[in-house]
């Protein structure tokens, strides 16, 4: 799982990756259906993203799907408004990291980290 400090860094990804997955396809002639995405709070309270590109919307993957059909070949495209982006995120399915890798949908409030994270969270 590649975790990205931007969203724009995490579309980038997804971007290269999805081309690296298809071998036959150019940039300019790549058709994608689904974009999906992840968002996590780390222990420290540090937002990062994780991206995905689909060429079908039945393919599933690790991350919420978010735009499909030509919403998502925008964003492929590079053709897209990172804060609309955002407001397409539902925070209620943020994951917040509870143990080293281990995320959940709530954040820790049994230790200081995690209150702290949780206010961050908050001030979001």
């Amino acid at each position: 799982m590649s975790m990205f400090a931007t969203l724009e860094e995490a579309i980038d990804a997804a971007r290269e990756e999805f081309l690296a997955d298809n071998p036959g396809m150019d940039e300019e002639d790549a058709v994608v259906q689904q974009l999906n995405i992840q968002k996590y709070v780390l222990q420290d309270g540090e937002i990062m993203w994780q991206v995905e590109f689909f060429a079908t919307d039945e393919e599933q993957g690790e991350c919420l799907p978010v735009l499909s059909g030509e919403a998502a070949q925008s964003v492929f495209d590079g053709d897209y408004d990172e804060i609309e982006l955002r407001q397409e995120w539902l925070e209620e399915n943020t994951l917040h990291e509870w143990d080293e890798g281990e995320f959940q949908l709530e954040p820790p409030l049994d230790t200081e980290e995690g209150r702290t994270a949780a206010d961050e969270w908050d001030e979001r």
